[in-house]
């Protein structure tokens, strides 16, 4: 039986205005996977995200990351255990890649020498020569500014990775360059992956699992070939096919 890593019960966020953004949400998340999260603007799919790295709070329910009840972890110490890739790369672009990707490692004391190990196996999985940890964002192009960003929340060797709508700002021939090597990232790094998209062909190229969202709640979480041959419901019907 697979570890589960992330565990989410009857989880509700209301916003001001008692806009309900996710309503009595379930899910299990095992350890190693690649789940995909998907579904219409506003469903709820990047405050999940949020809840989950605890850059927001939950009404109701519980979460327990990593077999630790949610409001047990130390904000801090929860959000440097867990890699976190946002749309844009967010690269300081006053550091060098190597300095990038050492950054968390820095500023949580680890040492030098172990810092710069890790720096050249990340450039590896991403596959950066050495003579690029030298070079300044600005000298990168979109695409490889992503992989220095992956690399960066893969730093600190988390067992969680999130990642929101990573790739969206990119044009098609790079992004599916970089679902490629998403998926080899992943497989290198025994990392669980949970990634929001709205390109449905993405969530279903990439997650092993794909979390399918409507209006605050899950409709329907498994696998690609399921999902295809079995929605669960006319909605989700509907939702694949419009893509």
């Amino acid at each position: 039986m697979s570890e589960t890593v992330i565990e989410i019960s009857g989880v509700s966020k209301t916003y001001e205005g008692n806009k309900l953004a996710v309503d009595n949400v379930s899910l299990s998340v095992a350890k190693g996977e690649f789940l995909t999260i998907i579904g219409p603007s506003g469903c709820g799919k990047t405050t999940l995200l949020r809840l989950i790295n605890g850059l927001v709070d939950f009404d109701s329910g519980d979460i327990l990351i990593m077999n630790r009840q949610f409001h047990s972890w130390d904000k801090v110490q929860l959000r440097r255990s867990i890699g976190y890739v946002i749309q844009s790369a967010g690269l300081f672009p006053h550091l060098s890649v190597k300095q990038n990707m050492q950054f968390v490692m820095s500023i949580s004391g680890i040492d030098e020498a172990i810092q710069e190990k890790r720096a050249h196996e990340l450039a590896q999985m991403i596959e950066f020569g050495d003579s690029q940890l030298n070079e300044f964002p600005e000298n990168l192009s979109g695409g490889q500014q992503q992989r220095v960003g992956v690399a960066r929340a893969l730093a600190m060797k988390p067992q969680v990775m999130l990642m929101d709508e990573p790739l969206g700002s990119l044009d098609n021939v790079t992004r599916r360059k970089l679902q490629n090597e998403l998926l080899n990232i992943h497989q290198k790094s025994g990392t669980t992956f949970v990634m929001v998209t709205h390109d449905l062909r993405e969530a279903f190229t990439l997650g092993t699992r794909v979390a399918i969202m409507n209006k605050g709640r899950i409709e329907q979480c498994d696998t690609p070939e399921i999902i295809r041959g079995n929605p669960a419901n006319e909605w989700v019907s509907q939702f694949v096919m419009e893509y």
